[in-house]
């Protein structure tokens, strides 16, 4: 075997193993990526359930005639608001999560708004749609919730996996960006202010 042959055959043999790698991670990026977007529709998603309910729970309120007209145009206005307001799973950066968020959060003020109104109405209180439609409003809370979280957790395993070295110098290489997490609305790592008066 000429001596020539065998520095070739390693350069070969160590090519072949970082295009391998190369491919690897960037596979597995790929993947982890879409597992992320993905995520982040089924975080959409259970937004606009949301949304649906909410405009069912308004139809049900509109049908009492002397229910309070400014709350309800409040919720209708922050309902149109929060159903316009959508990321495309390609374009998913902080500062588009951040508008997203303000505009559920505005939309979420707005219910709260309605739901303590709807207090004062006996009527509405005891209508079957209105208590069926309260309750599934609740559990989507708690699967918008859910859905967040999963977001999170599958955005970190993509961040983990483009930023630790050496993935990260591919990383840069094949434009893997960070992406962002879902974070609680501003104010909310404060305590509410709670005043209970008695007489």
């Amino acid at each position: 075997m000429k001596k020539w042959l065998i520095p070739l055959i390693i350069i070969a043999v160590l090519a072949f193993v970082l295009y391998q790698w190369a491919v690897g991670f960037n596979n597995t990026a790929v993947e982890y990526e879409a597992d992320a977007k993905t995520a982040w529709s089924n975080v959409e998603s259970s937004y606009q359930r949301r949304n649906d309910l909410i405009g069912n729970l308004v139809k049900t309120v509109q049908g009492a005639a002397d229910f309070e007209r400014t709350t309800l145009r409040e919720v209708i206005e922050a309902r149109a608001k929060a159903t316009s307001t959508t990321i495309d799973a390609n374009d998913i950066t902080a500062e588009n999560i951040a508008q997203f968020q303000q505009a559920q959060t505005g939309l979420s003020s707005a219910l709260s708004r309605l739901l303590v109104s709807v207090e004062r109405y006996p009527d509405i209180k005891a209508n079957q749609n209105f208590l069926e439609l309260q309750s599934q409003l609740e559990g989507t809370e708690n699967r918008i919730n859910v859905a967040r979280d999963r977001y999170n957790e599958k955005v970190n395993i993509y961040d983990v996996h483009t930023t630790k070295f050496p993935g990260k110098l591919l990383a840069s290489l094949f434009g893997f960006e960070e992406m962002p997490r879902y974070k609680a609305d501003p104010g909310s790592e404060n305590a509410p202010d709670v005043n209970f008066e008695f007489d």
